[in-house]
């Protein structure tokens, strides 16, 4: 088996949630000034780059992320590419993919992954995301995982129905992956 790291390197430049702190990184030890060795600080929100929301974000259960299981996040996935014409996935459009049906984790791959080539900080509200109908595609279909090229499953303004879909269903949300 092949082992692909789909995750973001942490990095200042990474855009934020709206409203979230923005990443901060800074060296606070430095072995050429004569300490012992290098240390960093890094400072940043739960919700930043490549990040799994645990149900707790969205259900207040008490299901925190250290609660999720690690083997369902490990393991083969099947990665659905999708055009850059594509501005939400529907269930039409998830049926129409011809996904197999043994996939238990499902990667989604859009115009979003271009967005972390770019190197810009600046959020994109319009990413494209999973909308309600194609949330219940995923849990109709028994799949275990979802993860997708940026910061949420659902869209912008728009999140709660979606991620209460997947999150009740015990569906582990994996987001900002570099696929």
């Amino acid at each position: 088996m092949e082992i692909i790291d789909i995750s973001l390197t942490i990095s200042p430049k990474l855009p934020v949630w709206p409203g979230d702190p923005a990443i901060q990184l800074h060296q606070v030890a430095f072995m050429d000034k004569g300490d012992v060795c290098n240390v960093s600080v890094l400072g940043m929100g739960v919700h930043a780059g490549t990040h799994v929301d645990a149900p707790h974000h969205f259900l207040n259960d008490g299901q925190t992320v250290e609660k999720l299981n690690l083997d369902t996040m490990v393991g083969n996935a099947y990665v659905c590419q999708f055009n850059d014409d594509v501005n939400e996935i529907t269930s039409t459009l998830l049926e129409n993919a011809l996904i197999p049906k043994d996939v238990s984790r499902l990667l989604i791959k859009t115009r979003n992954s271009k967005i972390w080539a770019s190197d810009k900080q600046i959020f994109d509200k319009k990413f494209v995301a999973i909308v309600p109908d194609g949330a219940e595609w995923i849990v109709k279909r028994g799949i275990n995982l979802v993860g997708v090229d940026y910061l949420s499953v659902a869209p912008f303004g728009e999140g709660t129905v979606t991620h209460r879909i997947l999150l009740g269903a015990g569906i582990v949300a994996l987001e900002g992956l570099n696929i």
